[in-house]
């Protein structure tokens, strides 16, 4: 099982390297948040289980350091204060967490990573969703088939695989790839 899961991952690895529209979105990815915070914008990050540590993660590497010293740039997951999470989850509804906090923070010419293997979690829909009303990029980092997400997304990156734990390992893969893009173009 460990080899035939490894060689899984290698064989998906290979399928997205050789994959130049996949390519071709990461750098414009990476271009559109380099330009929202040289504007003074933020790159909000949002996901649910795996995809919230995903999350928390990219936006930990571009707000403290990835591989070079530099200044600190302008990234937050949603999900990290636990008590506006409860609080929102408690009084509204778990699909508004994400949603809300974008409303209070999110600003015209921020950029919104959703983070969904499934594309479909609702209340990363629902943040998608705030997000163009409140003028965010929106960039999807989903699995296959996108999901509903996708519909609503300016860039998306979808895994062409339906495996969760493939999909993961590929979008922190890619996440780091964008964070080195980021951290080179603003270091």
């Amino acid at each position: 099982m460990i080899k035939d899961r490894m060689n899984t991952h290698l064989a998906l690895v290979q399928q997205l390297a050789s994959n130049d529209e996949l390519i071709g979105h990461i750098q414009q990815t990476a271009d559109v948040i380099i330009q929202s915070l040289k504007a003074g914008g933020c790159l909000h990050t949002c996901g649910n289980g795996g995809s919230a540590a995903d999350a928390q993660h990219i936006a930990g590497e571009l707000s403290g350091r990835f591989l070079l010293d530099r200044d600190p740039l302008h990234a937050e997951a949603l999900h990290v204060n636990s008590s506006f999470v409860t609080a929102v989850a408690n009084d509204y509804d778990f699909d508004e967490i994400f949603a809300r906090a974008l409303q209070a923070k999110g600003r015209a010419g921020d950029v919104l990573l959703a983070i969904s293997t499934s594309g479909n979690s609702e209340n990363v829909y629902r943040a998608v969703m705030k997000a163009k009303e409140l003028d965010i990029t929106v960039i999807a980092l989903t699995g296959r088939s996108g999901g509903k997400i996708a519909d609503h997304a300016q860039l998306v990156l979808a895994i062409p695989h339906d495996d969760v734990p493939r999909i993961q390992e590929m979008h922190i893969l890619i996440g780091h790839i964008i964070c080195e893009i980021v951290e080179l173009a603003l270091a």
